[in-house]
């Protein structure tokens, strides 16, 4: 027998446990993409979008509806063109809210979603908070949070961190727990140690669901950063939400609506192919 039975762990790639079945915990439900697989269905998603955004362009000018209630396709396509330069830099305030705000939250779920993992102990002192956090609209925080930190960046990363980290941790910790028994008592069996056992099996395994709860996570956090900033106002793409429909300006708000449809895309697409990448071989 080897000398360093320790490092002989199994492993899981593509191929591994590959029966043609879906489990609750694969992304395959949401993490398939578009789905996109012939030209047919690329022609197919053109017509229906040609035919939705024709025929509403076509209805508004038809019942001659004014702008300011509801804009056409095209004046919401020319808003954003001309006025990008008035929005882009709001993008770029609410891309570093998303992108702190998140990481910290991301980061600090998927420890305790470890750490609770490995101590079940731990889990039942702090799980009435993390559903306290989860059942609370961050949101009803923001001003809360203003009061105390001011109207800049840092209560809007505490909000959106907040909001991601719950769906990240209990996503992630739901996921660990899914392991098979007979896998770990496998590796301890050829003397794996814990960290051995959690980094190259439980975690491995758990892919599919910490991929989903990143995706949720980071749906939350879109959410709560153009909440947050339409309650704390000065910038952010929500602060210009506020200000073009006060004013309106409903071509532009529509615009910043847009751009906020594209992140939401970007982001499914995005964590579709990392789902892909790292958890296909459930699938």
């Amino acid at each position: 027998m080897s000398d360093n039975k320790s490092d002989t762990i199994p492993s899981f790639g593509e191929a591994a446990n590959n029966k043609g079945q879906r489990s609750v915990s694969s992304t395959g439900g949401l993490g398939g993409g578009l789905g996109i697989h012939s030209m047919a269905e690329v022609l197919a998603i053109i017509a229906v979008a040609v035919i939705i955004i024709g025929g509403a362009e076509v209805l508004l000018r038809v019942f001659e509806v004014p702008e300011f209630v509801m804009p056409t396709p095209s004046a919401i396509v020319t808003a954003l063109v001309v006025h990008f330069d008035e929005i882009a830099p709001h993008l770029g305030h609410t891309l570093i809210e998303l992108i702190v705000g998140y990481t910290i939250g991301a980061s600090i779920g998927m420890l305790l979603a470890a750490f609770i993992t490995q101590f079940p102990f731990v889990e039942k002192i702090i799980t009435p908070y993390i559903l306290l956090l989860v059942t609370t609209p961050m949101l009803a925080l923001v001003p809360l949070l203003i009061l105390n930190f001011g109207f800049g960046y840092t209560p809007r990363f505490i909000a959106v961190g907040l909001a991601a980290g719950p769906m990240v941790m209990i996503n992630s910790a739901t996921g660990f727990r899914r392991v098979d028994q007979g896998k770990i008592a496998l590796a301890r069996s050829y003397g794996a140690s814990t960290f051995q056992i959690f980094t190259k099996i439980r975690i491995p395994m758990a892919m599919p669901m910490i991929i989903v709860g990143l995706m949720m996570g980071a749906i939350f956090a879109v959410i709560t950063a153009i909440g947050a900033e339409m309650s704390g106002g000065g910038f952010g793409l929500g602060s210009k939400l506020t200000t073009f429909s006060s004013t309106l300006r409903t071509a532009e708000f529509f615009a910043v609506i847009l751009i906020l449809a594209i992140m939401g895309i970007m982001i499914y697409t995005f964590f579709s192919w990392l789902g892909k990448r790292l958890a296909g071989w459930e699938s």
